[in-house]
């Protein structure tokens, strides 16, 4: 069912700041895994943690009410707990054996398989503004980070699959996060719920004898990685505190108001952001393919607003003359 043109309005507001802020993310893990070489797994086990204790007691200062689940949902956030680690376990090994760029393509593929997904599990309309959304923001995706330049194109077939397995996380965690919305679960509880789950998740998963996984714990006092490094652990709780908890918290309101396939396809944006953030914090400069790949991604979301405004438009038109 086609929504509000105001729940339109709100939810493409949402989305659009959750990419600008998610963007941000890649700059406090690129700090951390090259300054400290600290394990990818270990690392999202820290970011869990730090995002659980900011956000509880935050909660339990200005919203308490939202910290009471009903017991018949206990099961859904631990399942979804259990996909957000898996989908953190992809997307790390995606990038240690990708690099940023190809991982980044390959996450972002998650637009296409929310889609469709979304069309076949929540019944979700799969259009012709979704489908040509879908490519142009996925080919925009490709131009802006340079999975083009055979500089950058490292992938094997191991770390190709892995990369599409992170596409199909992310997209798995969207449509958990608009099914926890129409379960009447407020989106910050599920997230305060969702991470803290995943925490128990990534912790068995850096404990697994022989290191089952890459990237993880080779022994249980490498979870200490950091030890005294005060630095690096302020710069991991930002890492939670910031881009982990605003980013998300704001993309699962996001799901509260649009349907998974918009909302994730808006949060393609971030690879843009990501482009420019670098150009006017580190100098780097925006080259012709990475320009037209931007605008190959504010095509495809500015074709799905369009749309979306003019179907809802017609709708209450239609619902008027009722």
């Amino acid at each position: 069912m086609p929504v509000s043109r105001s729940h339109l309005t709100r939810g493409y507001a949402v989305a659009v700041l959750s990419a600008a802020i998610l963007s941000t993310t890649a700059i406090f893990i690129r700090y951390l895994t090259e300054t400290t070489h600290i394990p990818p797994l270990v690392l999202a086990l820290w970011r869990d943690v730090f995002v659980v204790v900011t956000l509880w007691p935050a909660l339990r200062l200005l919203a308490p009410h939202l910290l009471r689940v009903e017991r018949s949902q206990w099961g859904y956030l631990l399942f979804h707990g259990l996909v957000l680690a898996v989908f953190n376990v992809f997307w790390t090994l995606s990038v240690a054996l990708n690099g940023a760029a190809v991982a980044t393509v390959l996450v972002y593929s998650s637009a296409a398989f929310t889609a469709l997904l979304g069309w076949w599990l929540l019944k979700e309309r799969l259009n012709w503004a979704r489908l040509a959304a879908v490519a142009l923001c996925l080919g925009g995706c490709v131009l802006v980070s340079g999975a083009l330049d055979s500089a950058s194109r490292q992938a094997n077939l191991n770390g190709i699959l892995i990369g599409v397995l992170s596409g199909l996380g992310y997209a798995a965690y969207s449509l958990m996060g608009r099914a926890a919305s129409q379960r009447g679960l407020n989106p910050w509880t599920a997230l305060l719920y969702t991470f803290g789950f995943a925490i128990a998740y990534l912790l068995l998963f850096n404990l697994l004898p022989d290191r089952l996984l890459p990237g993880t714990a080779s022994r249980p006092a490498d979870l200490l990685w950091l030890g005294s490094a005060l630095g690096s652990w302020g710069v991991l709780f930002a890492l939670a505190a910031g881009p982990t908890i605003a980013g998300f918290g704001l993309y699962n309101v996001s799901l509260s108001l649009l349907p998974s396939s918009v909302a994730n396809l808006i949060v393609t944006l971030e690879p843009a952001f990501t482009a420019v953030s670098a150009y006017l914090l580190l100098g780097e400069r925006l080259n012709g393919v990475q320009i037209g790949g931007s605008g190959m991604i504010l095509s495809g979301v500015v074709l799905l607003r369009i749309y979306e405004g003019w179907l809802a438009g017609r709708t209450t038109v239609s619902g008027g003359e009722r």
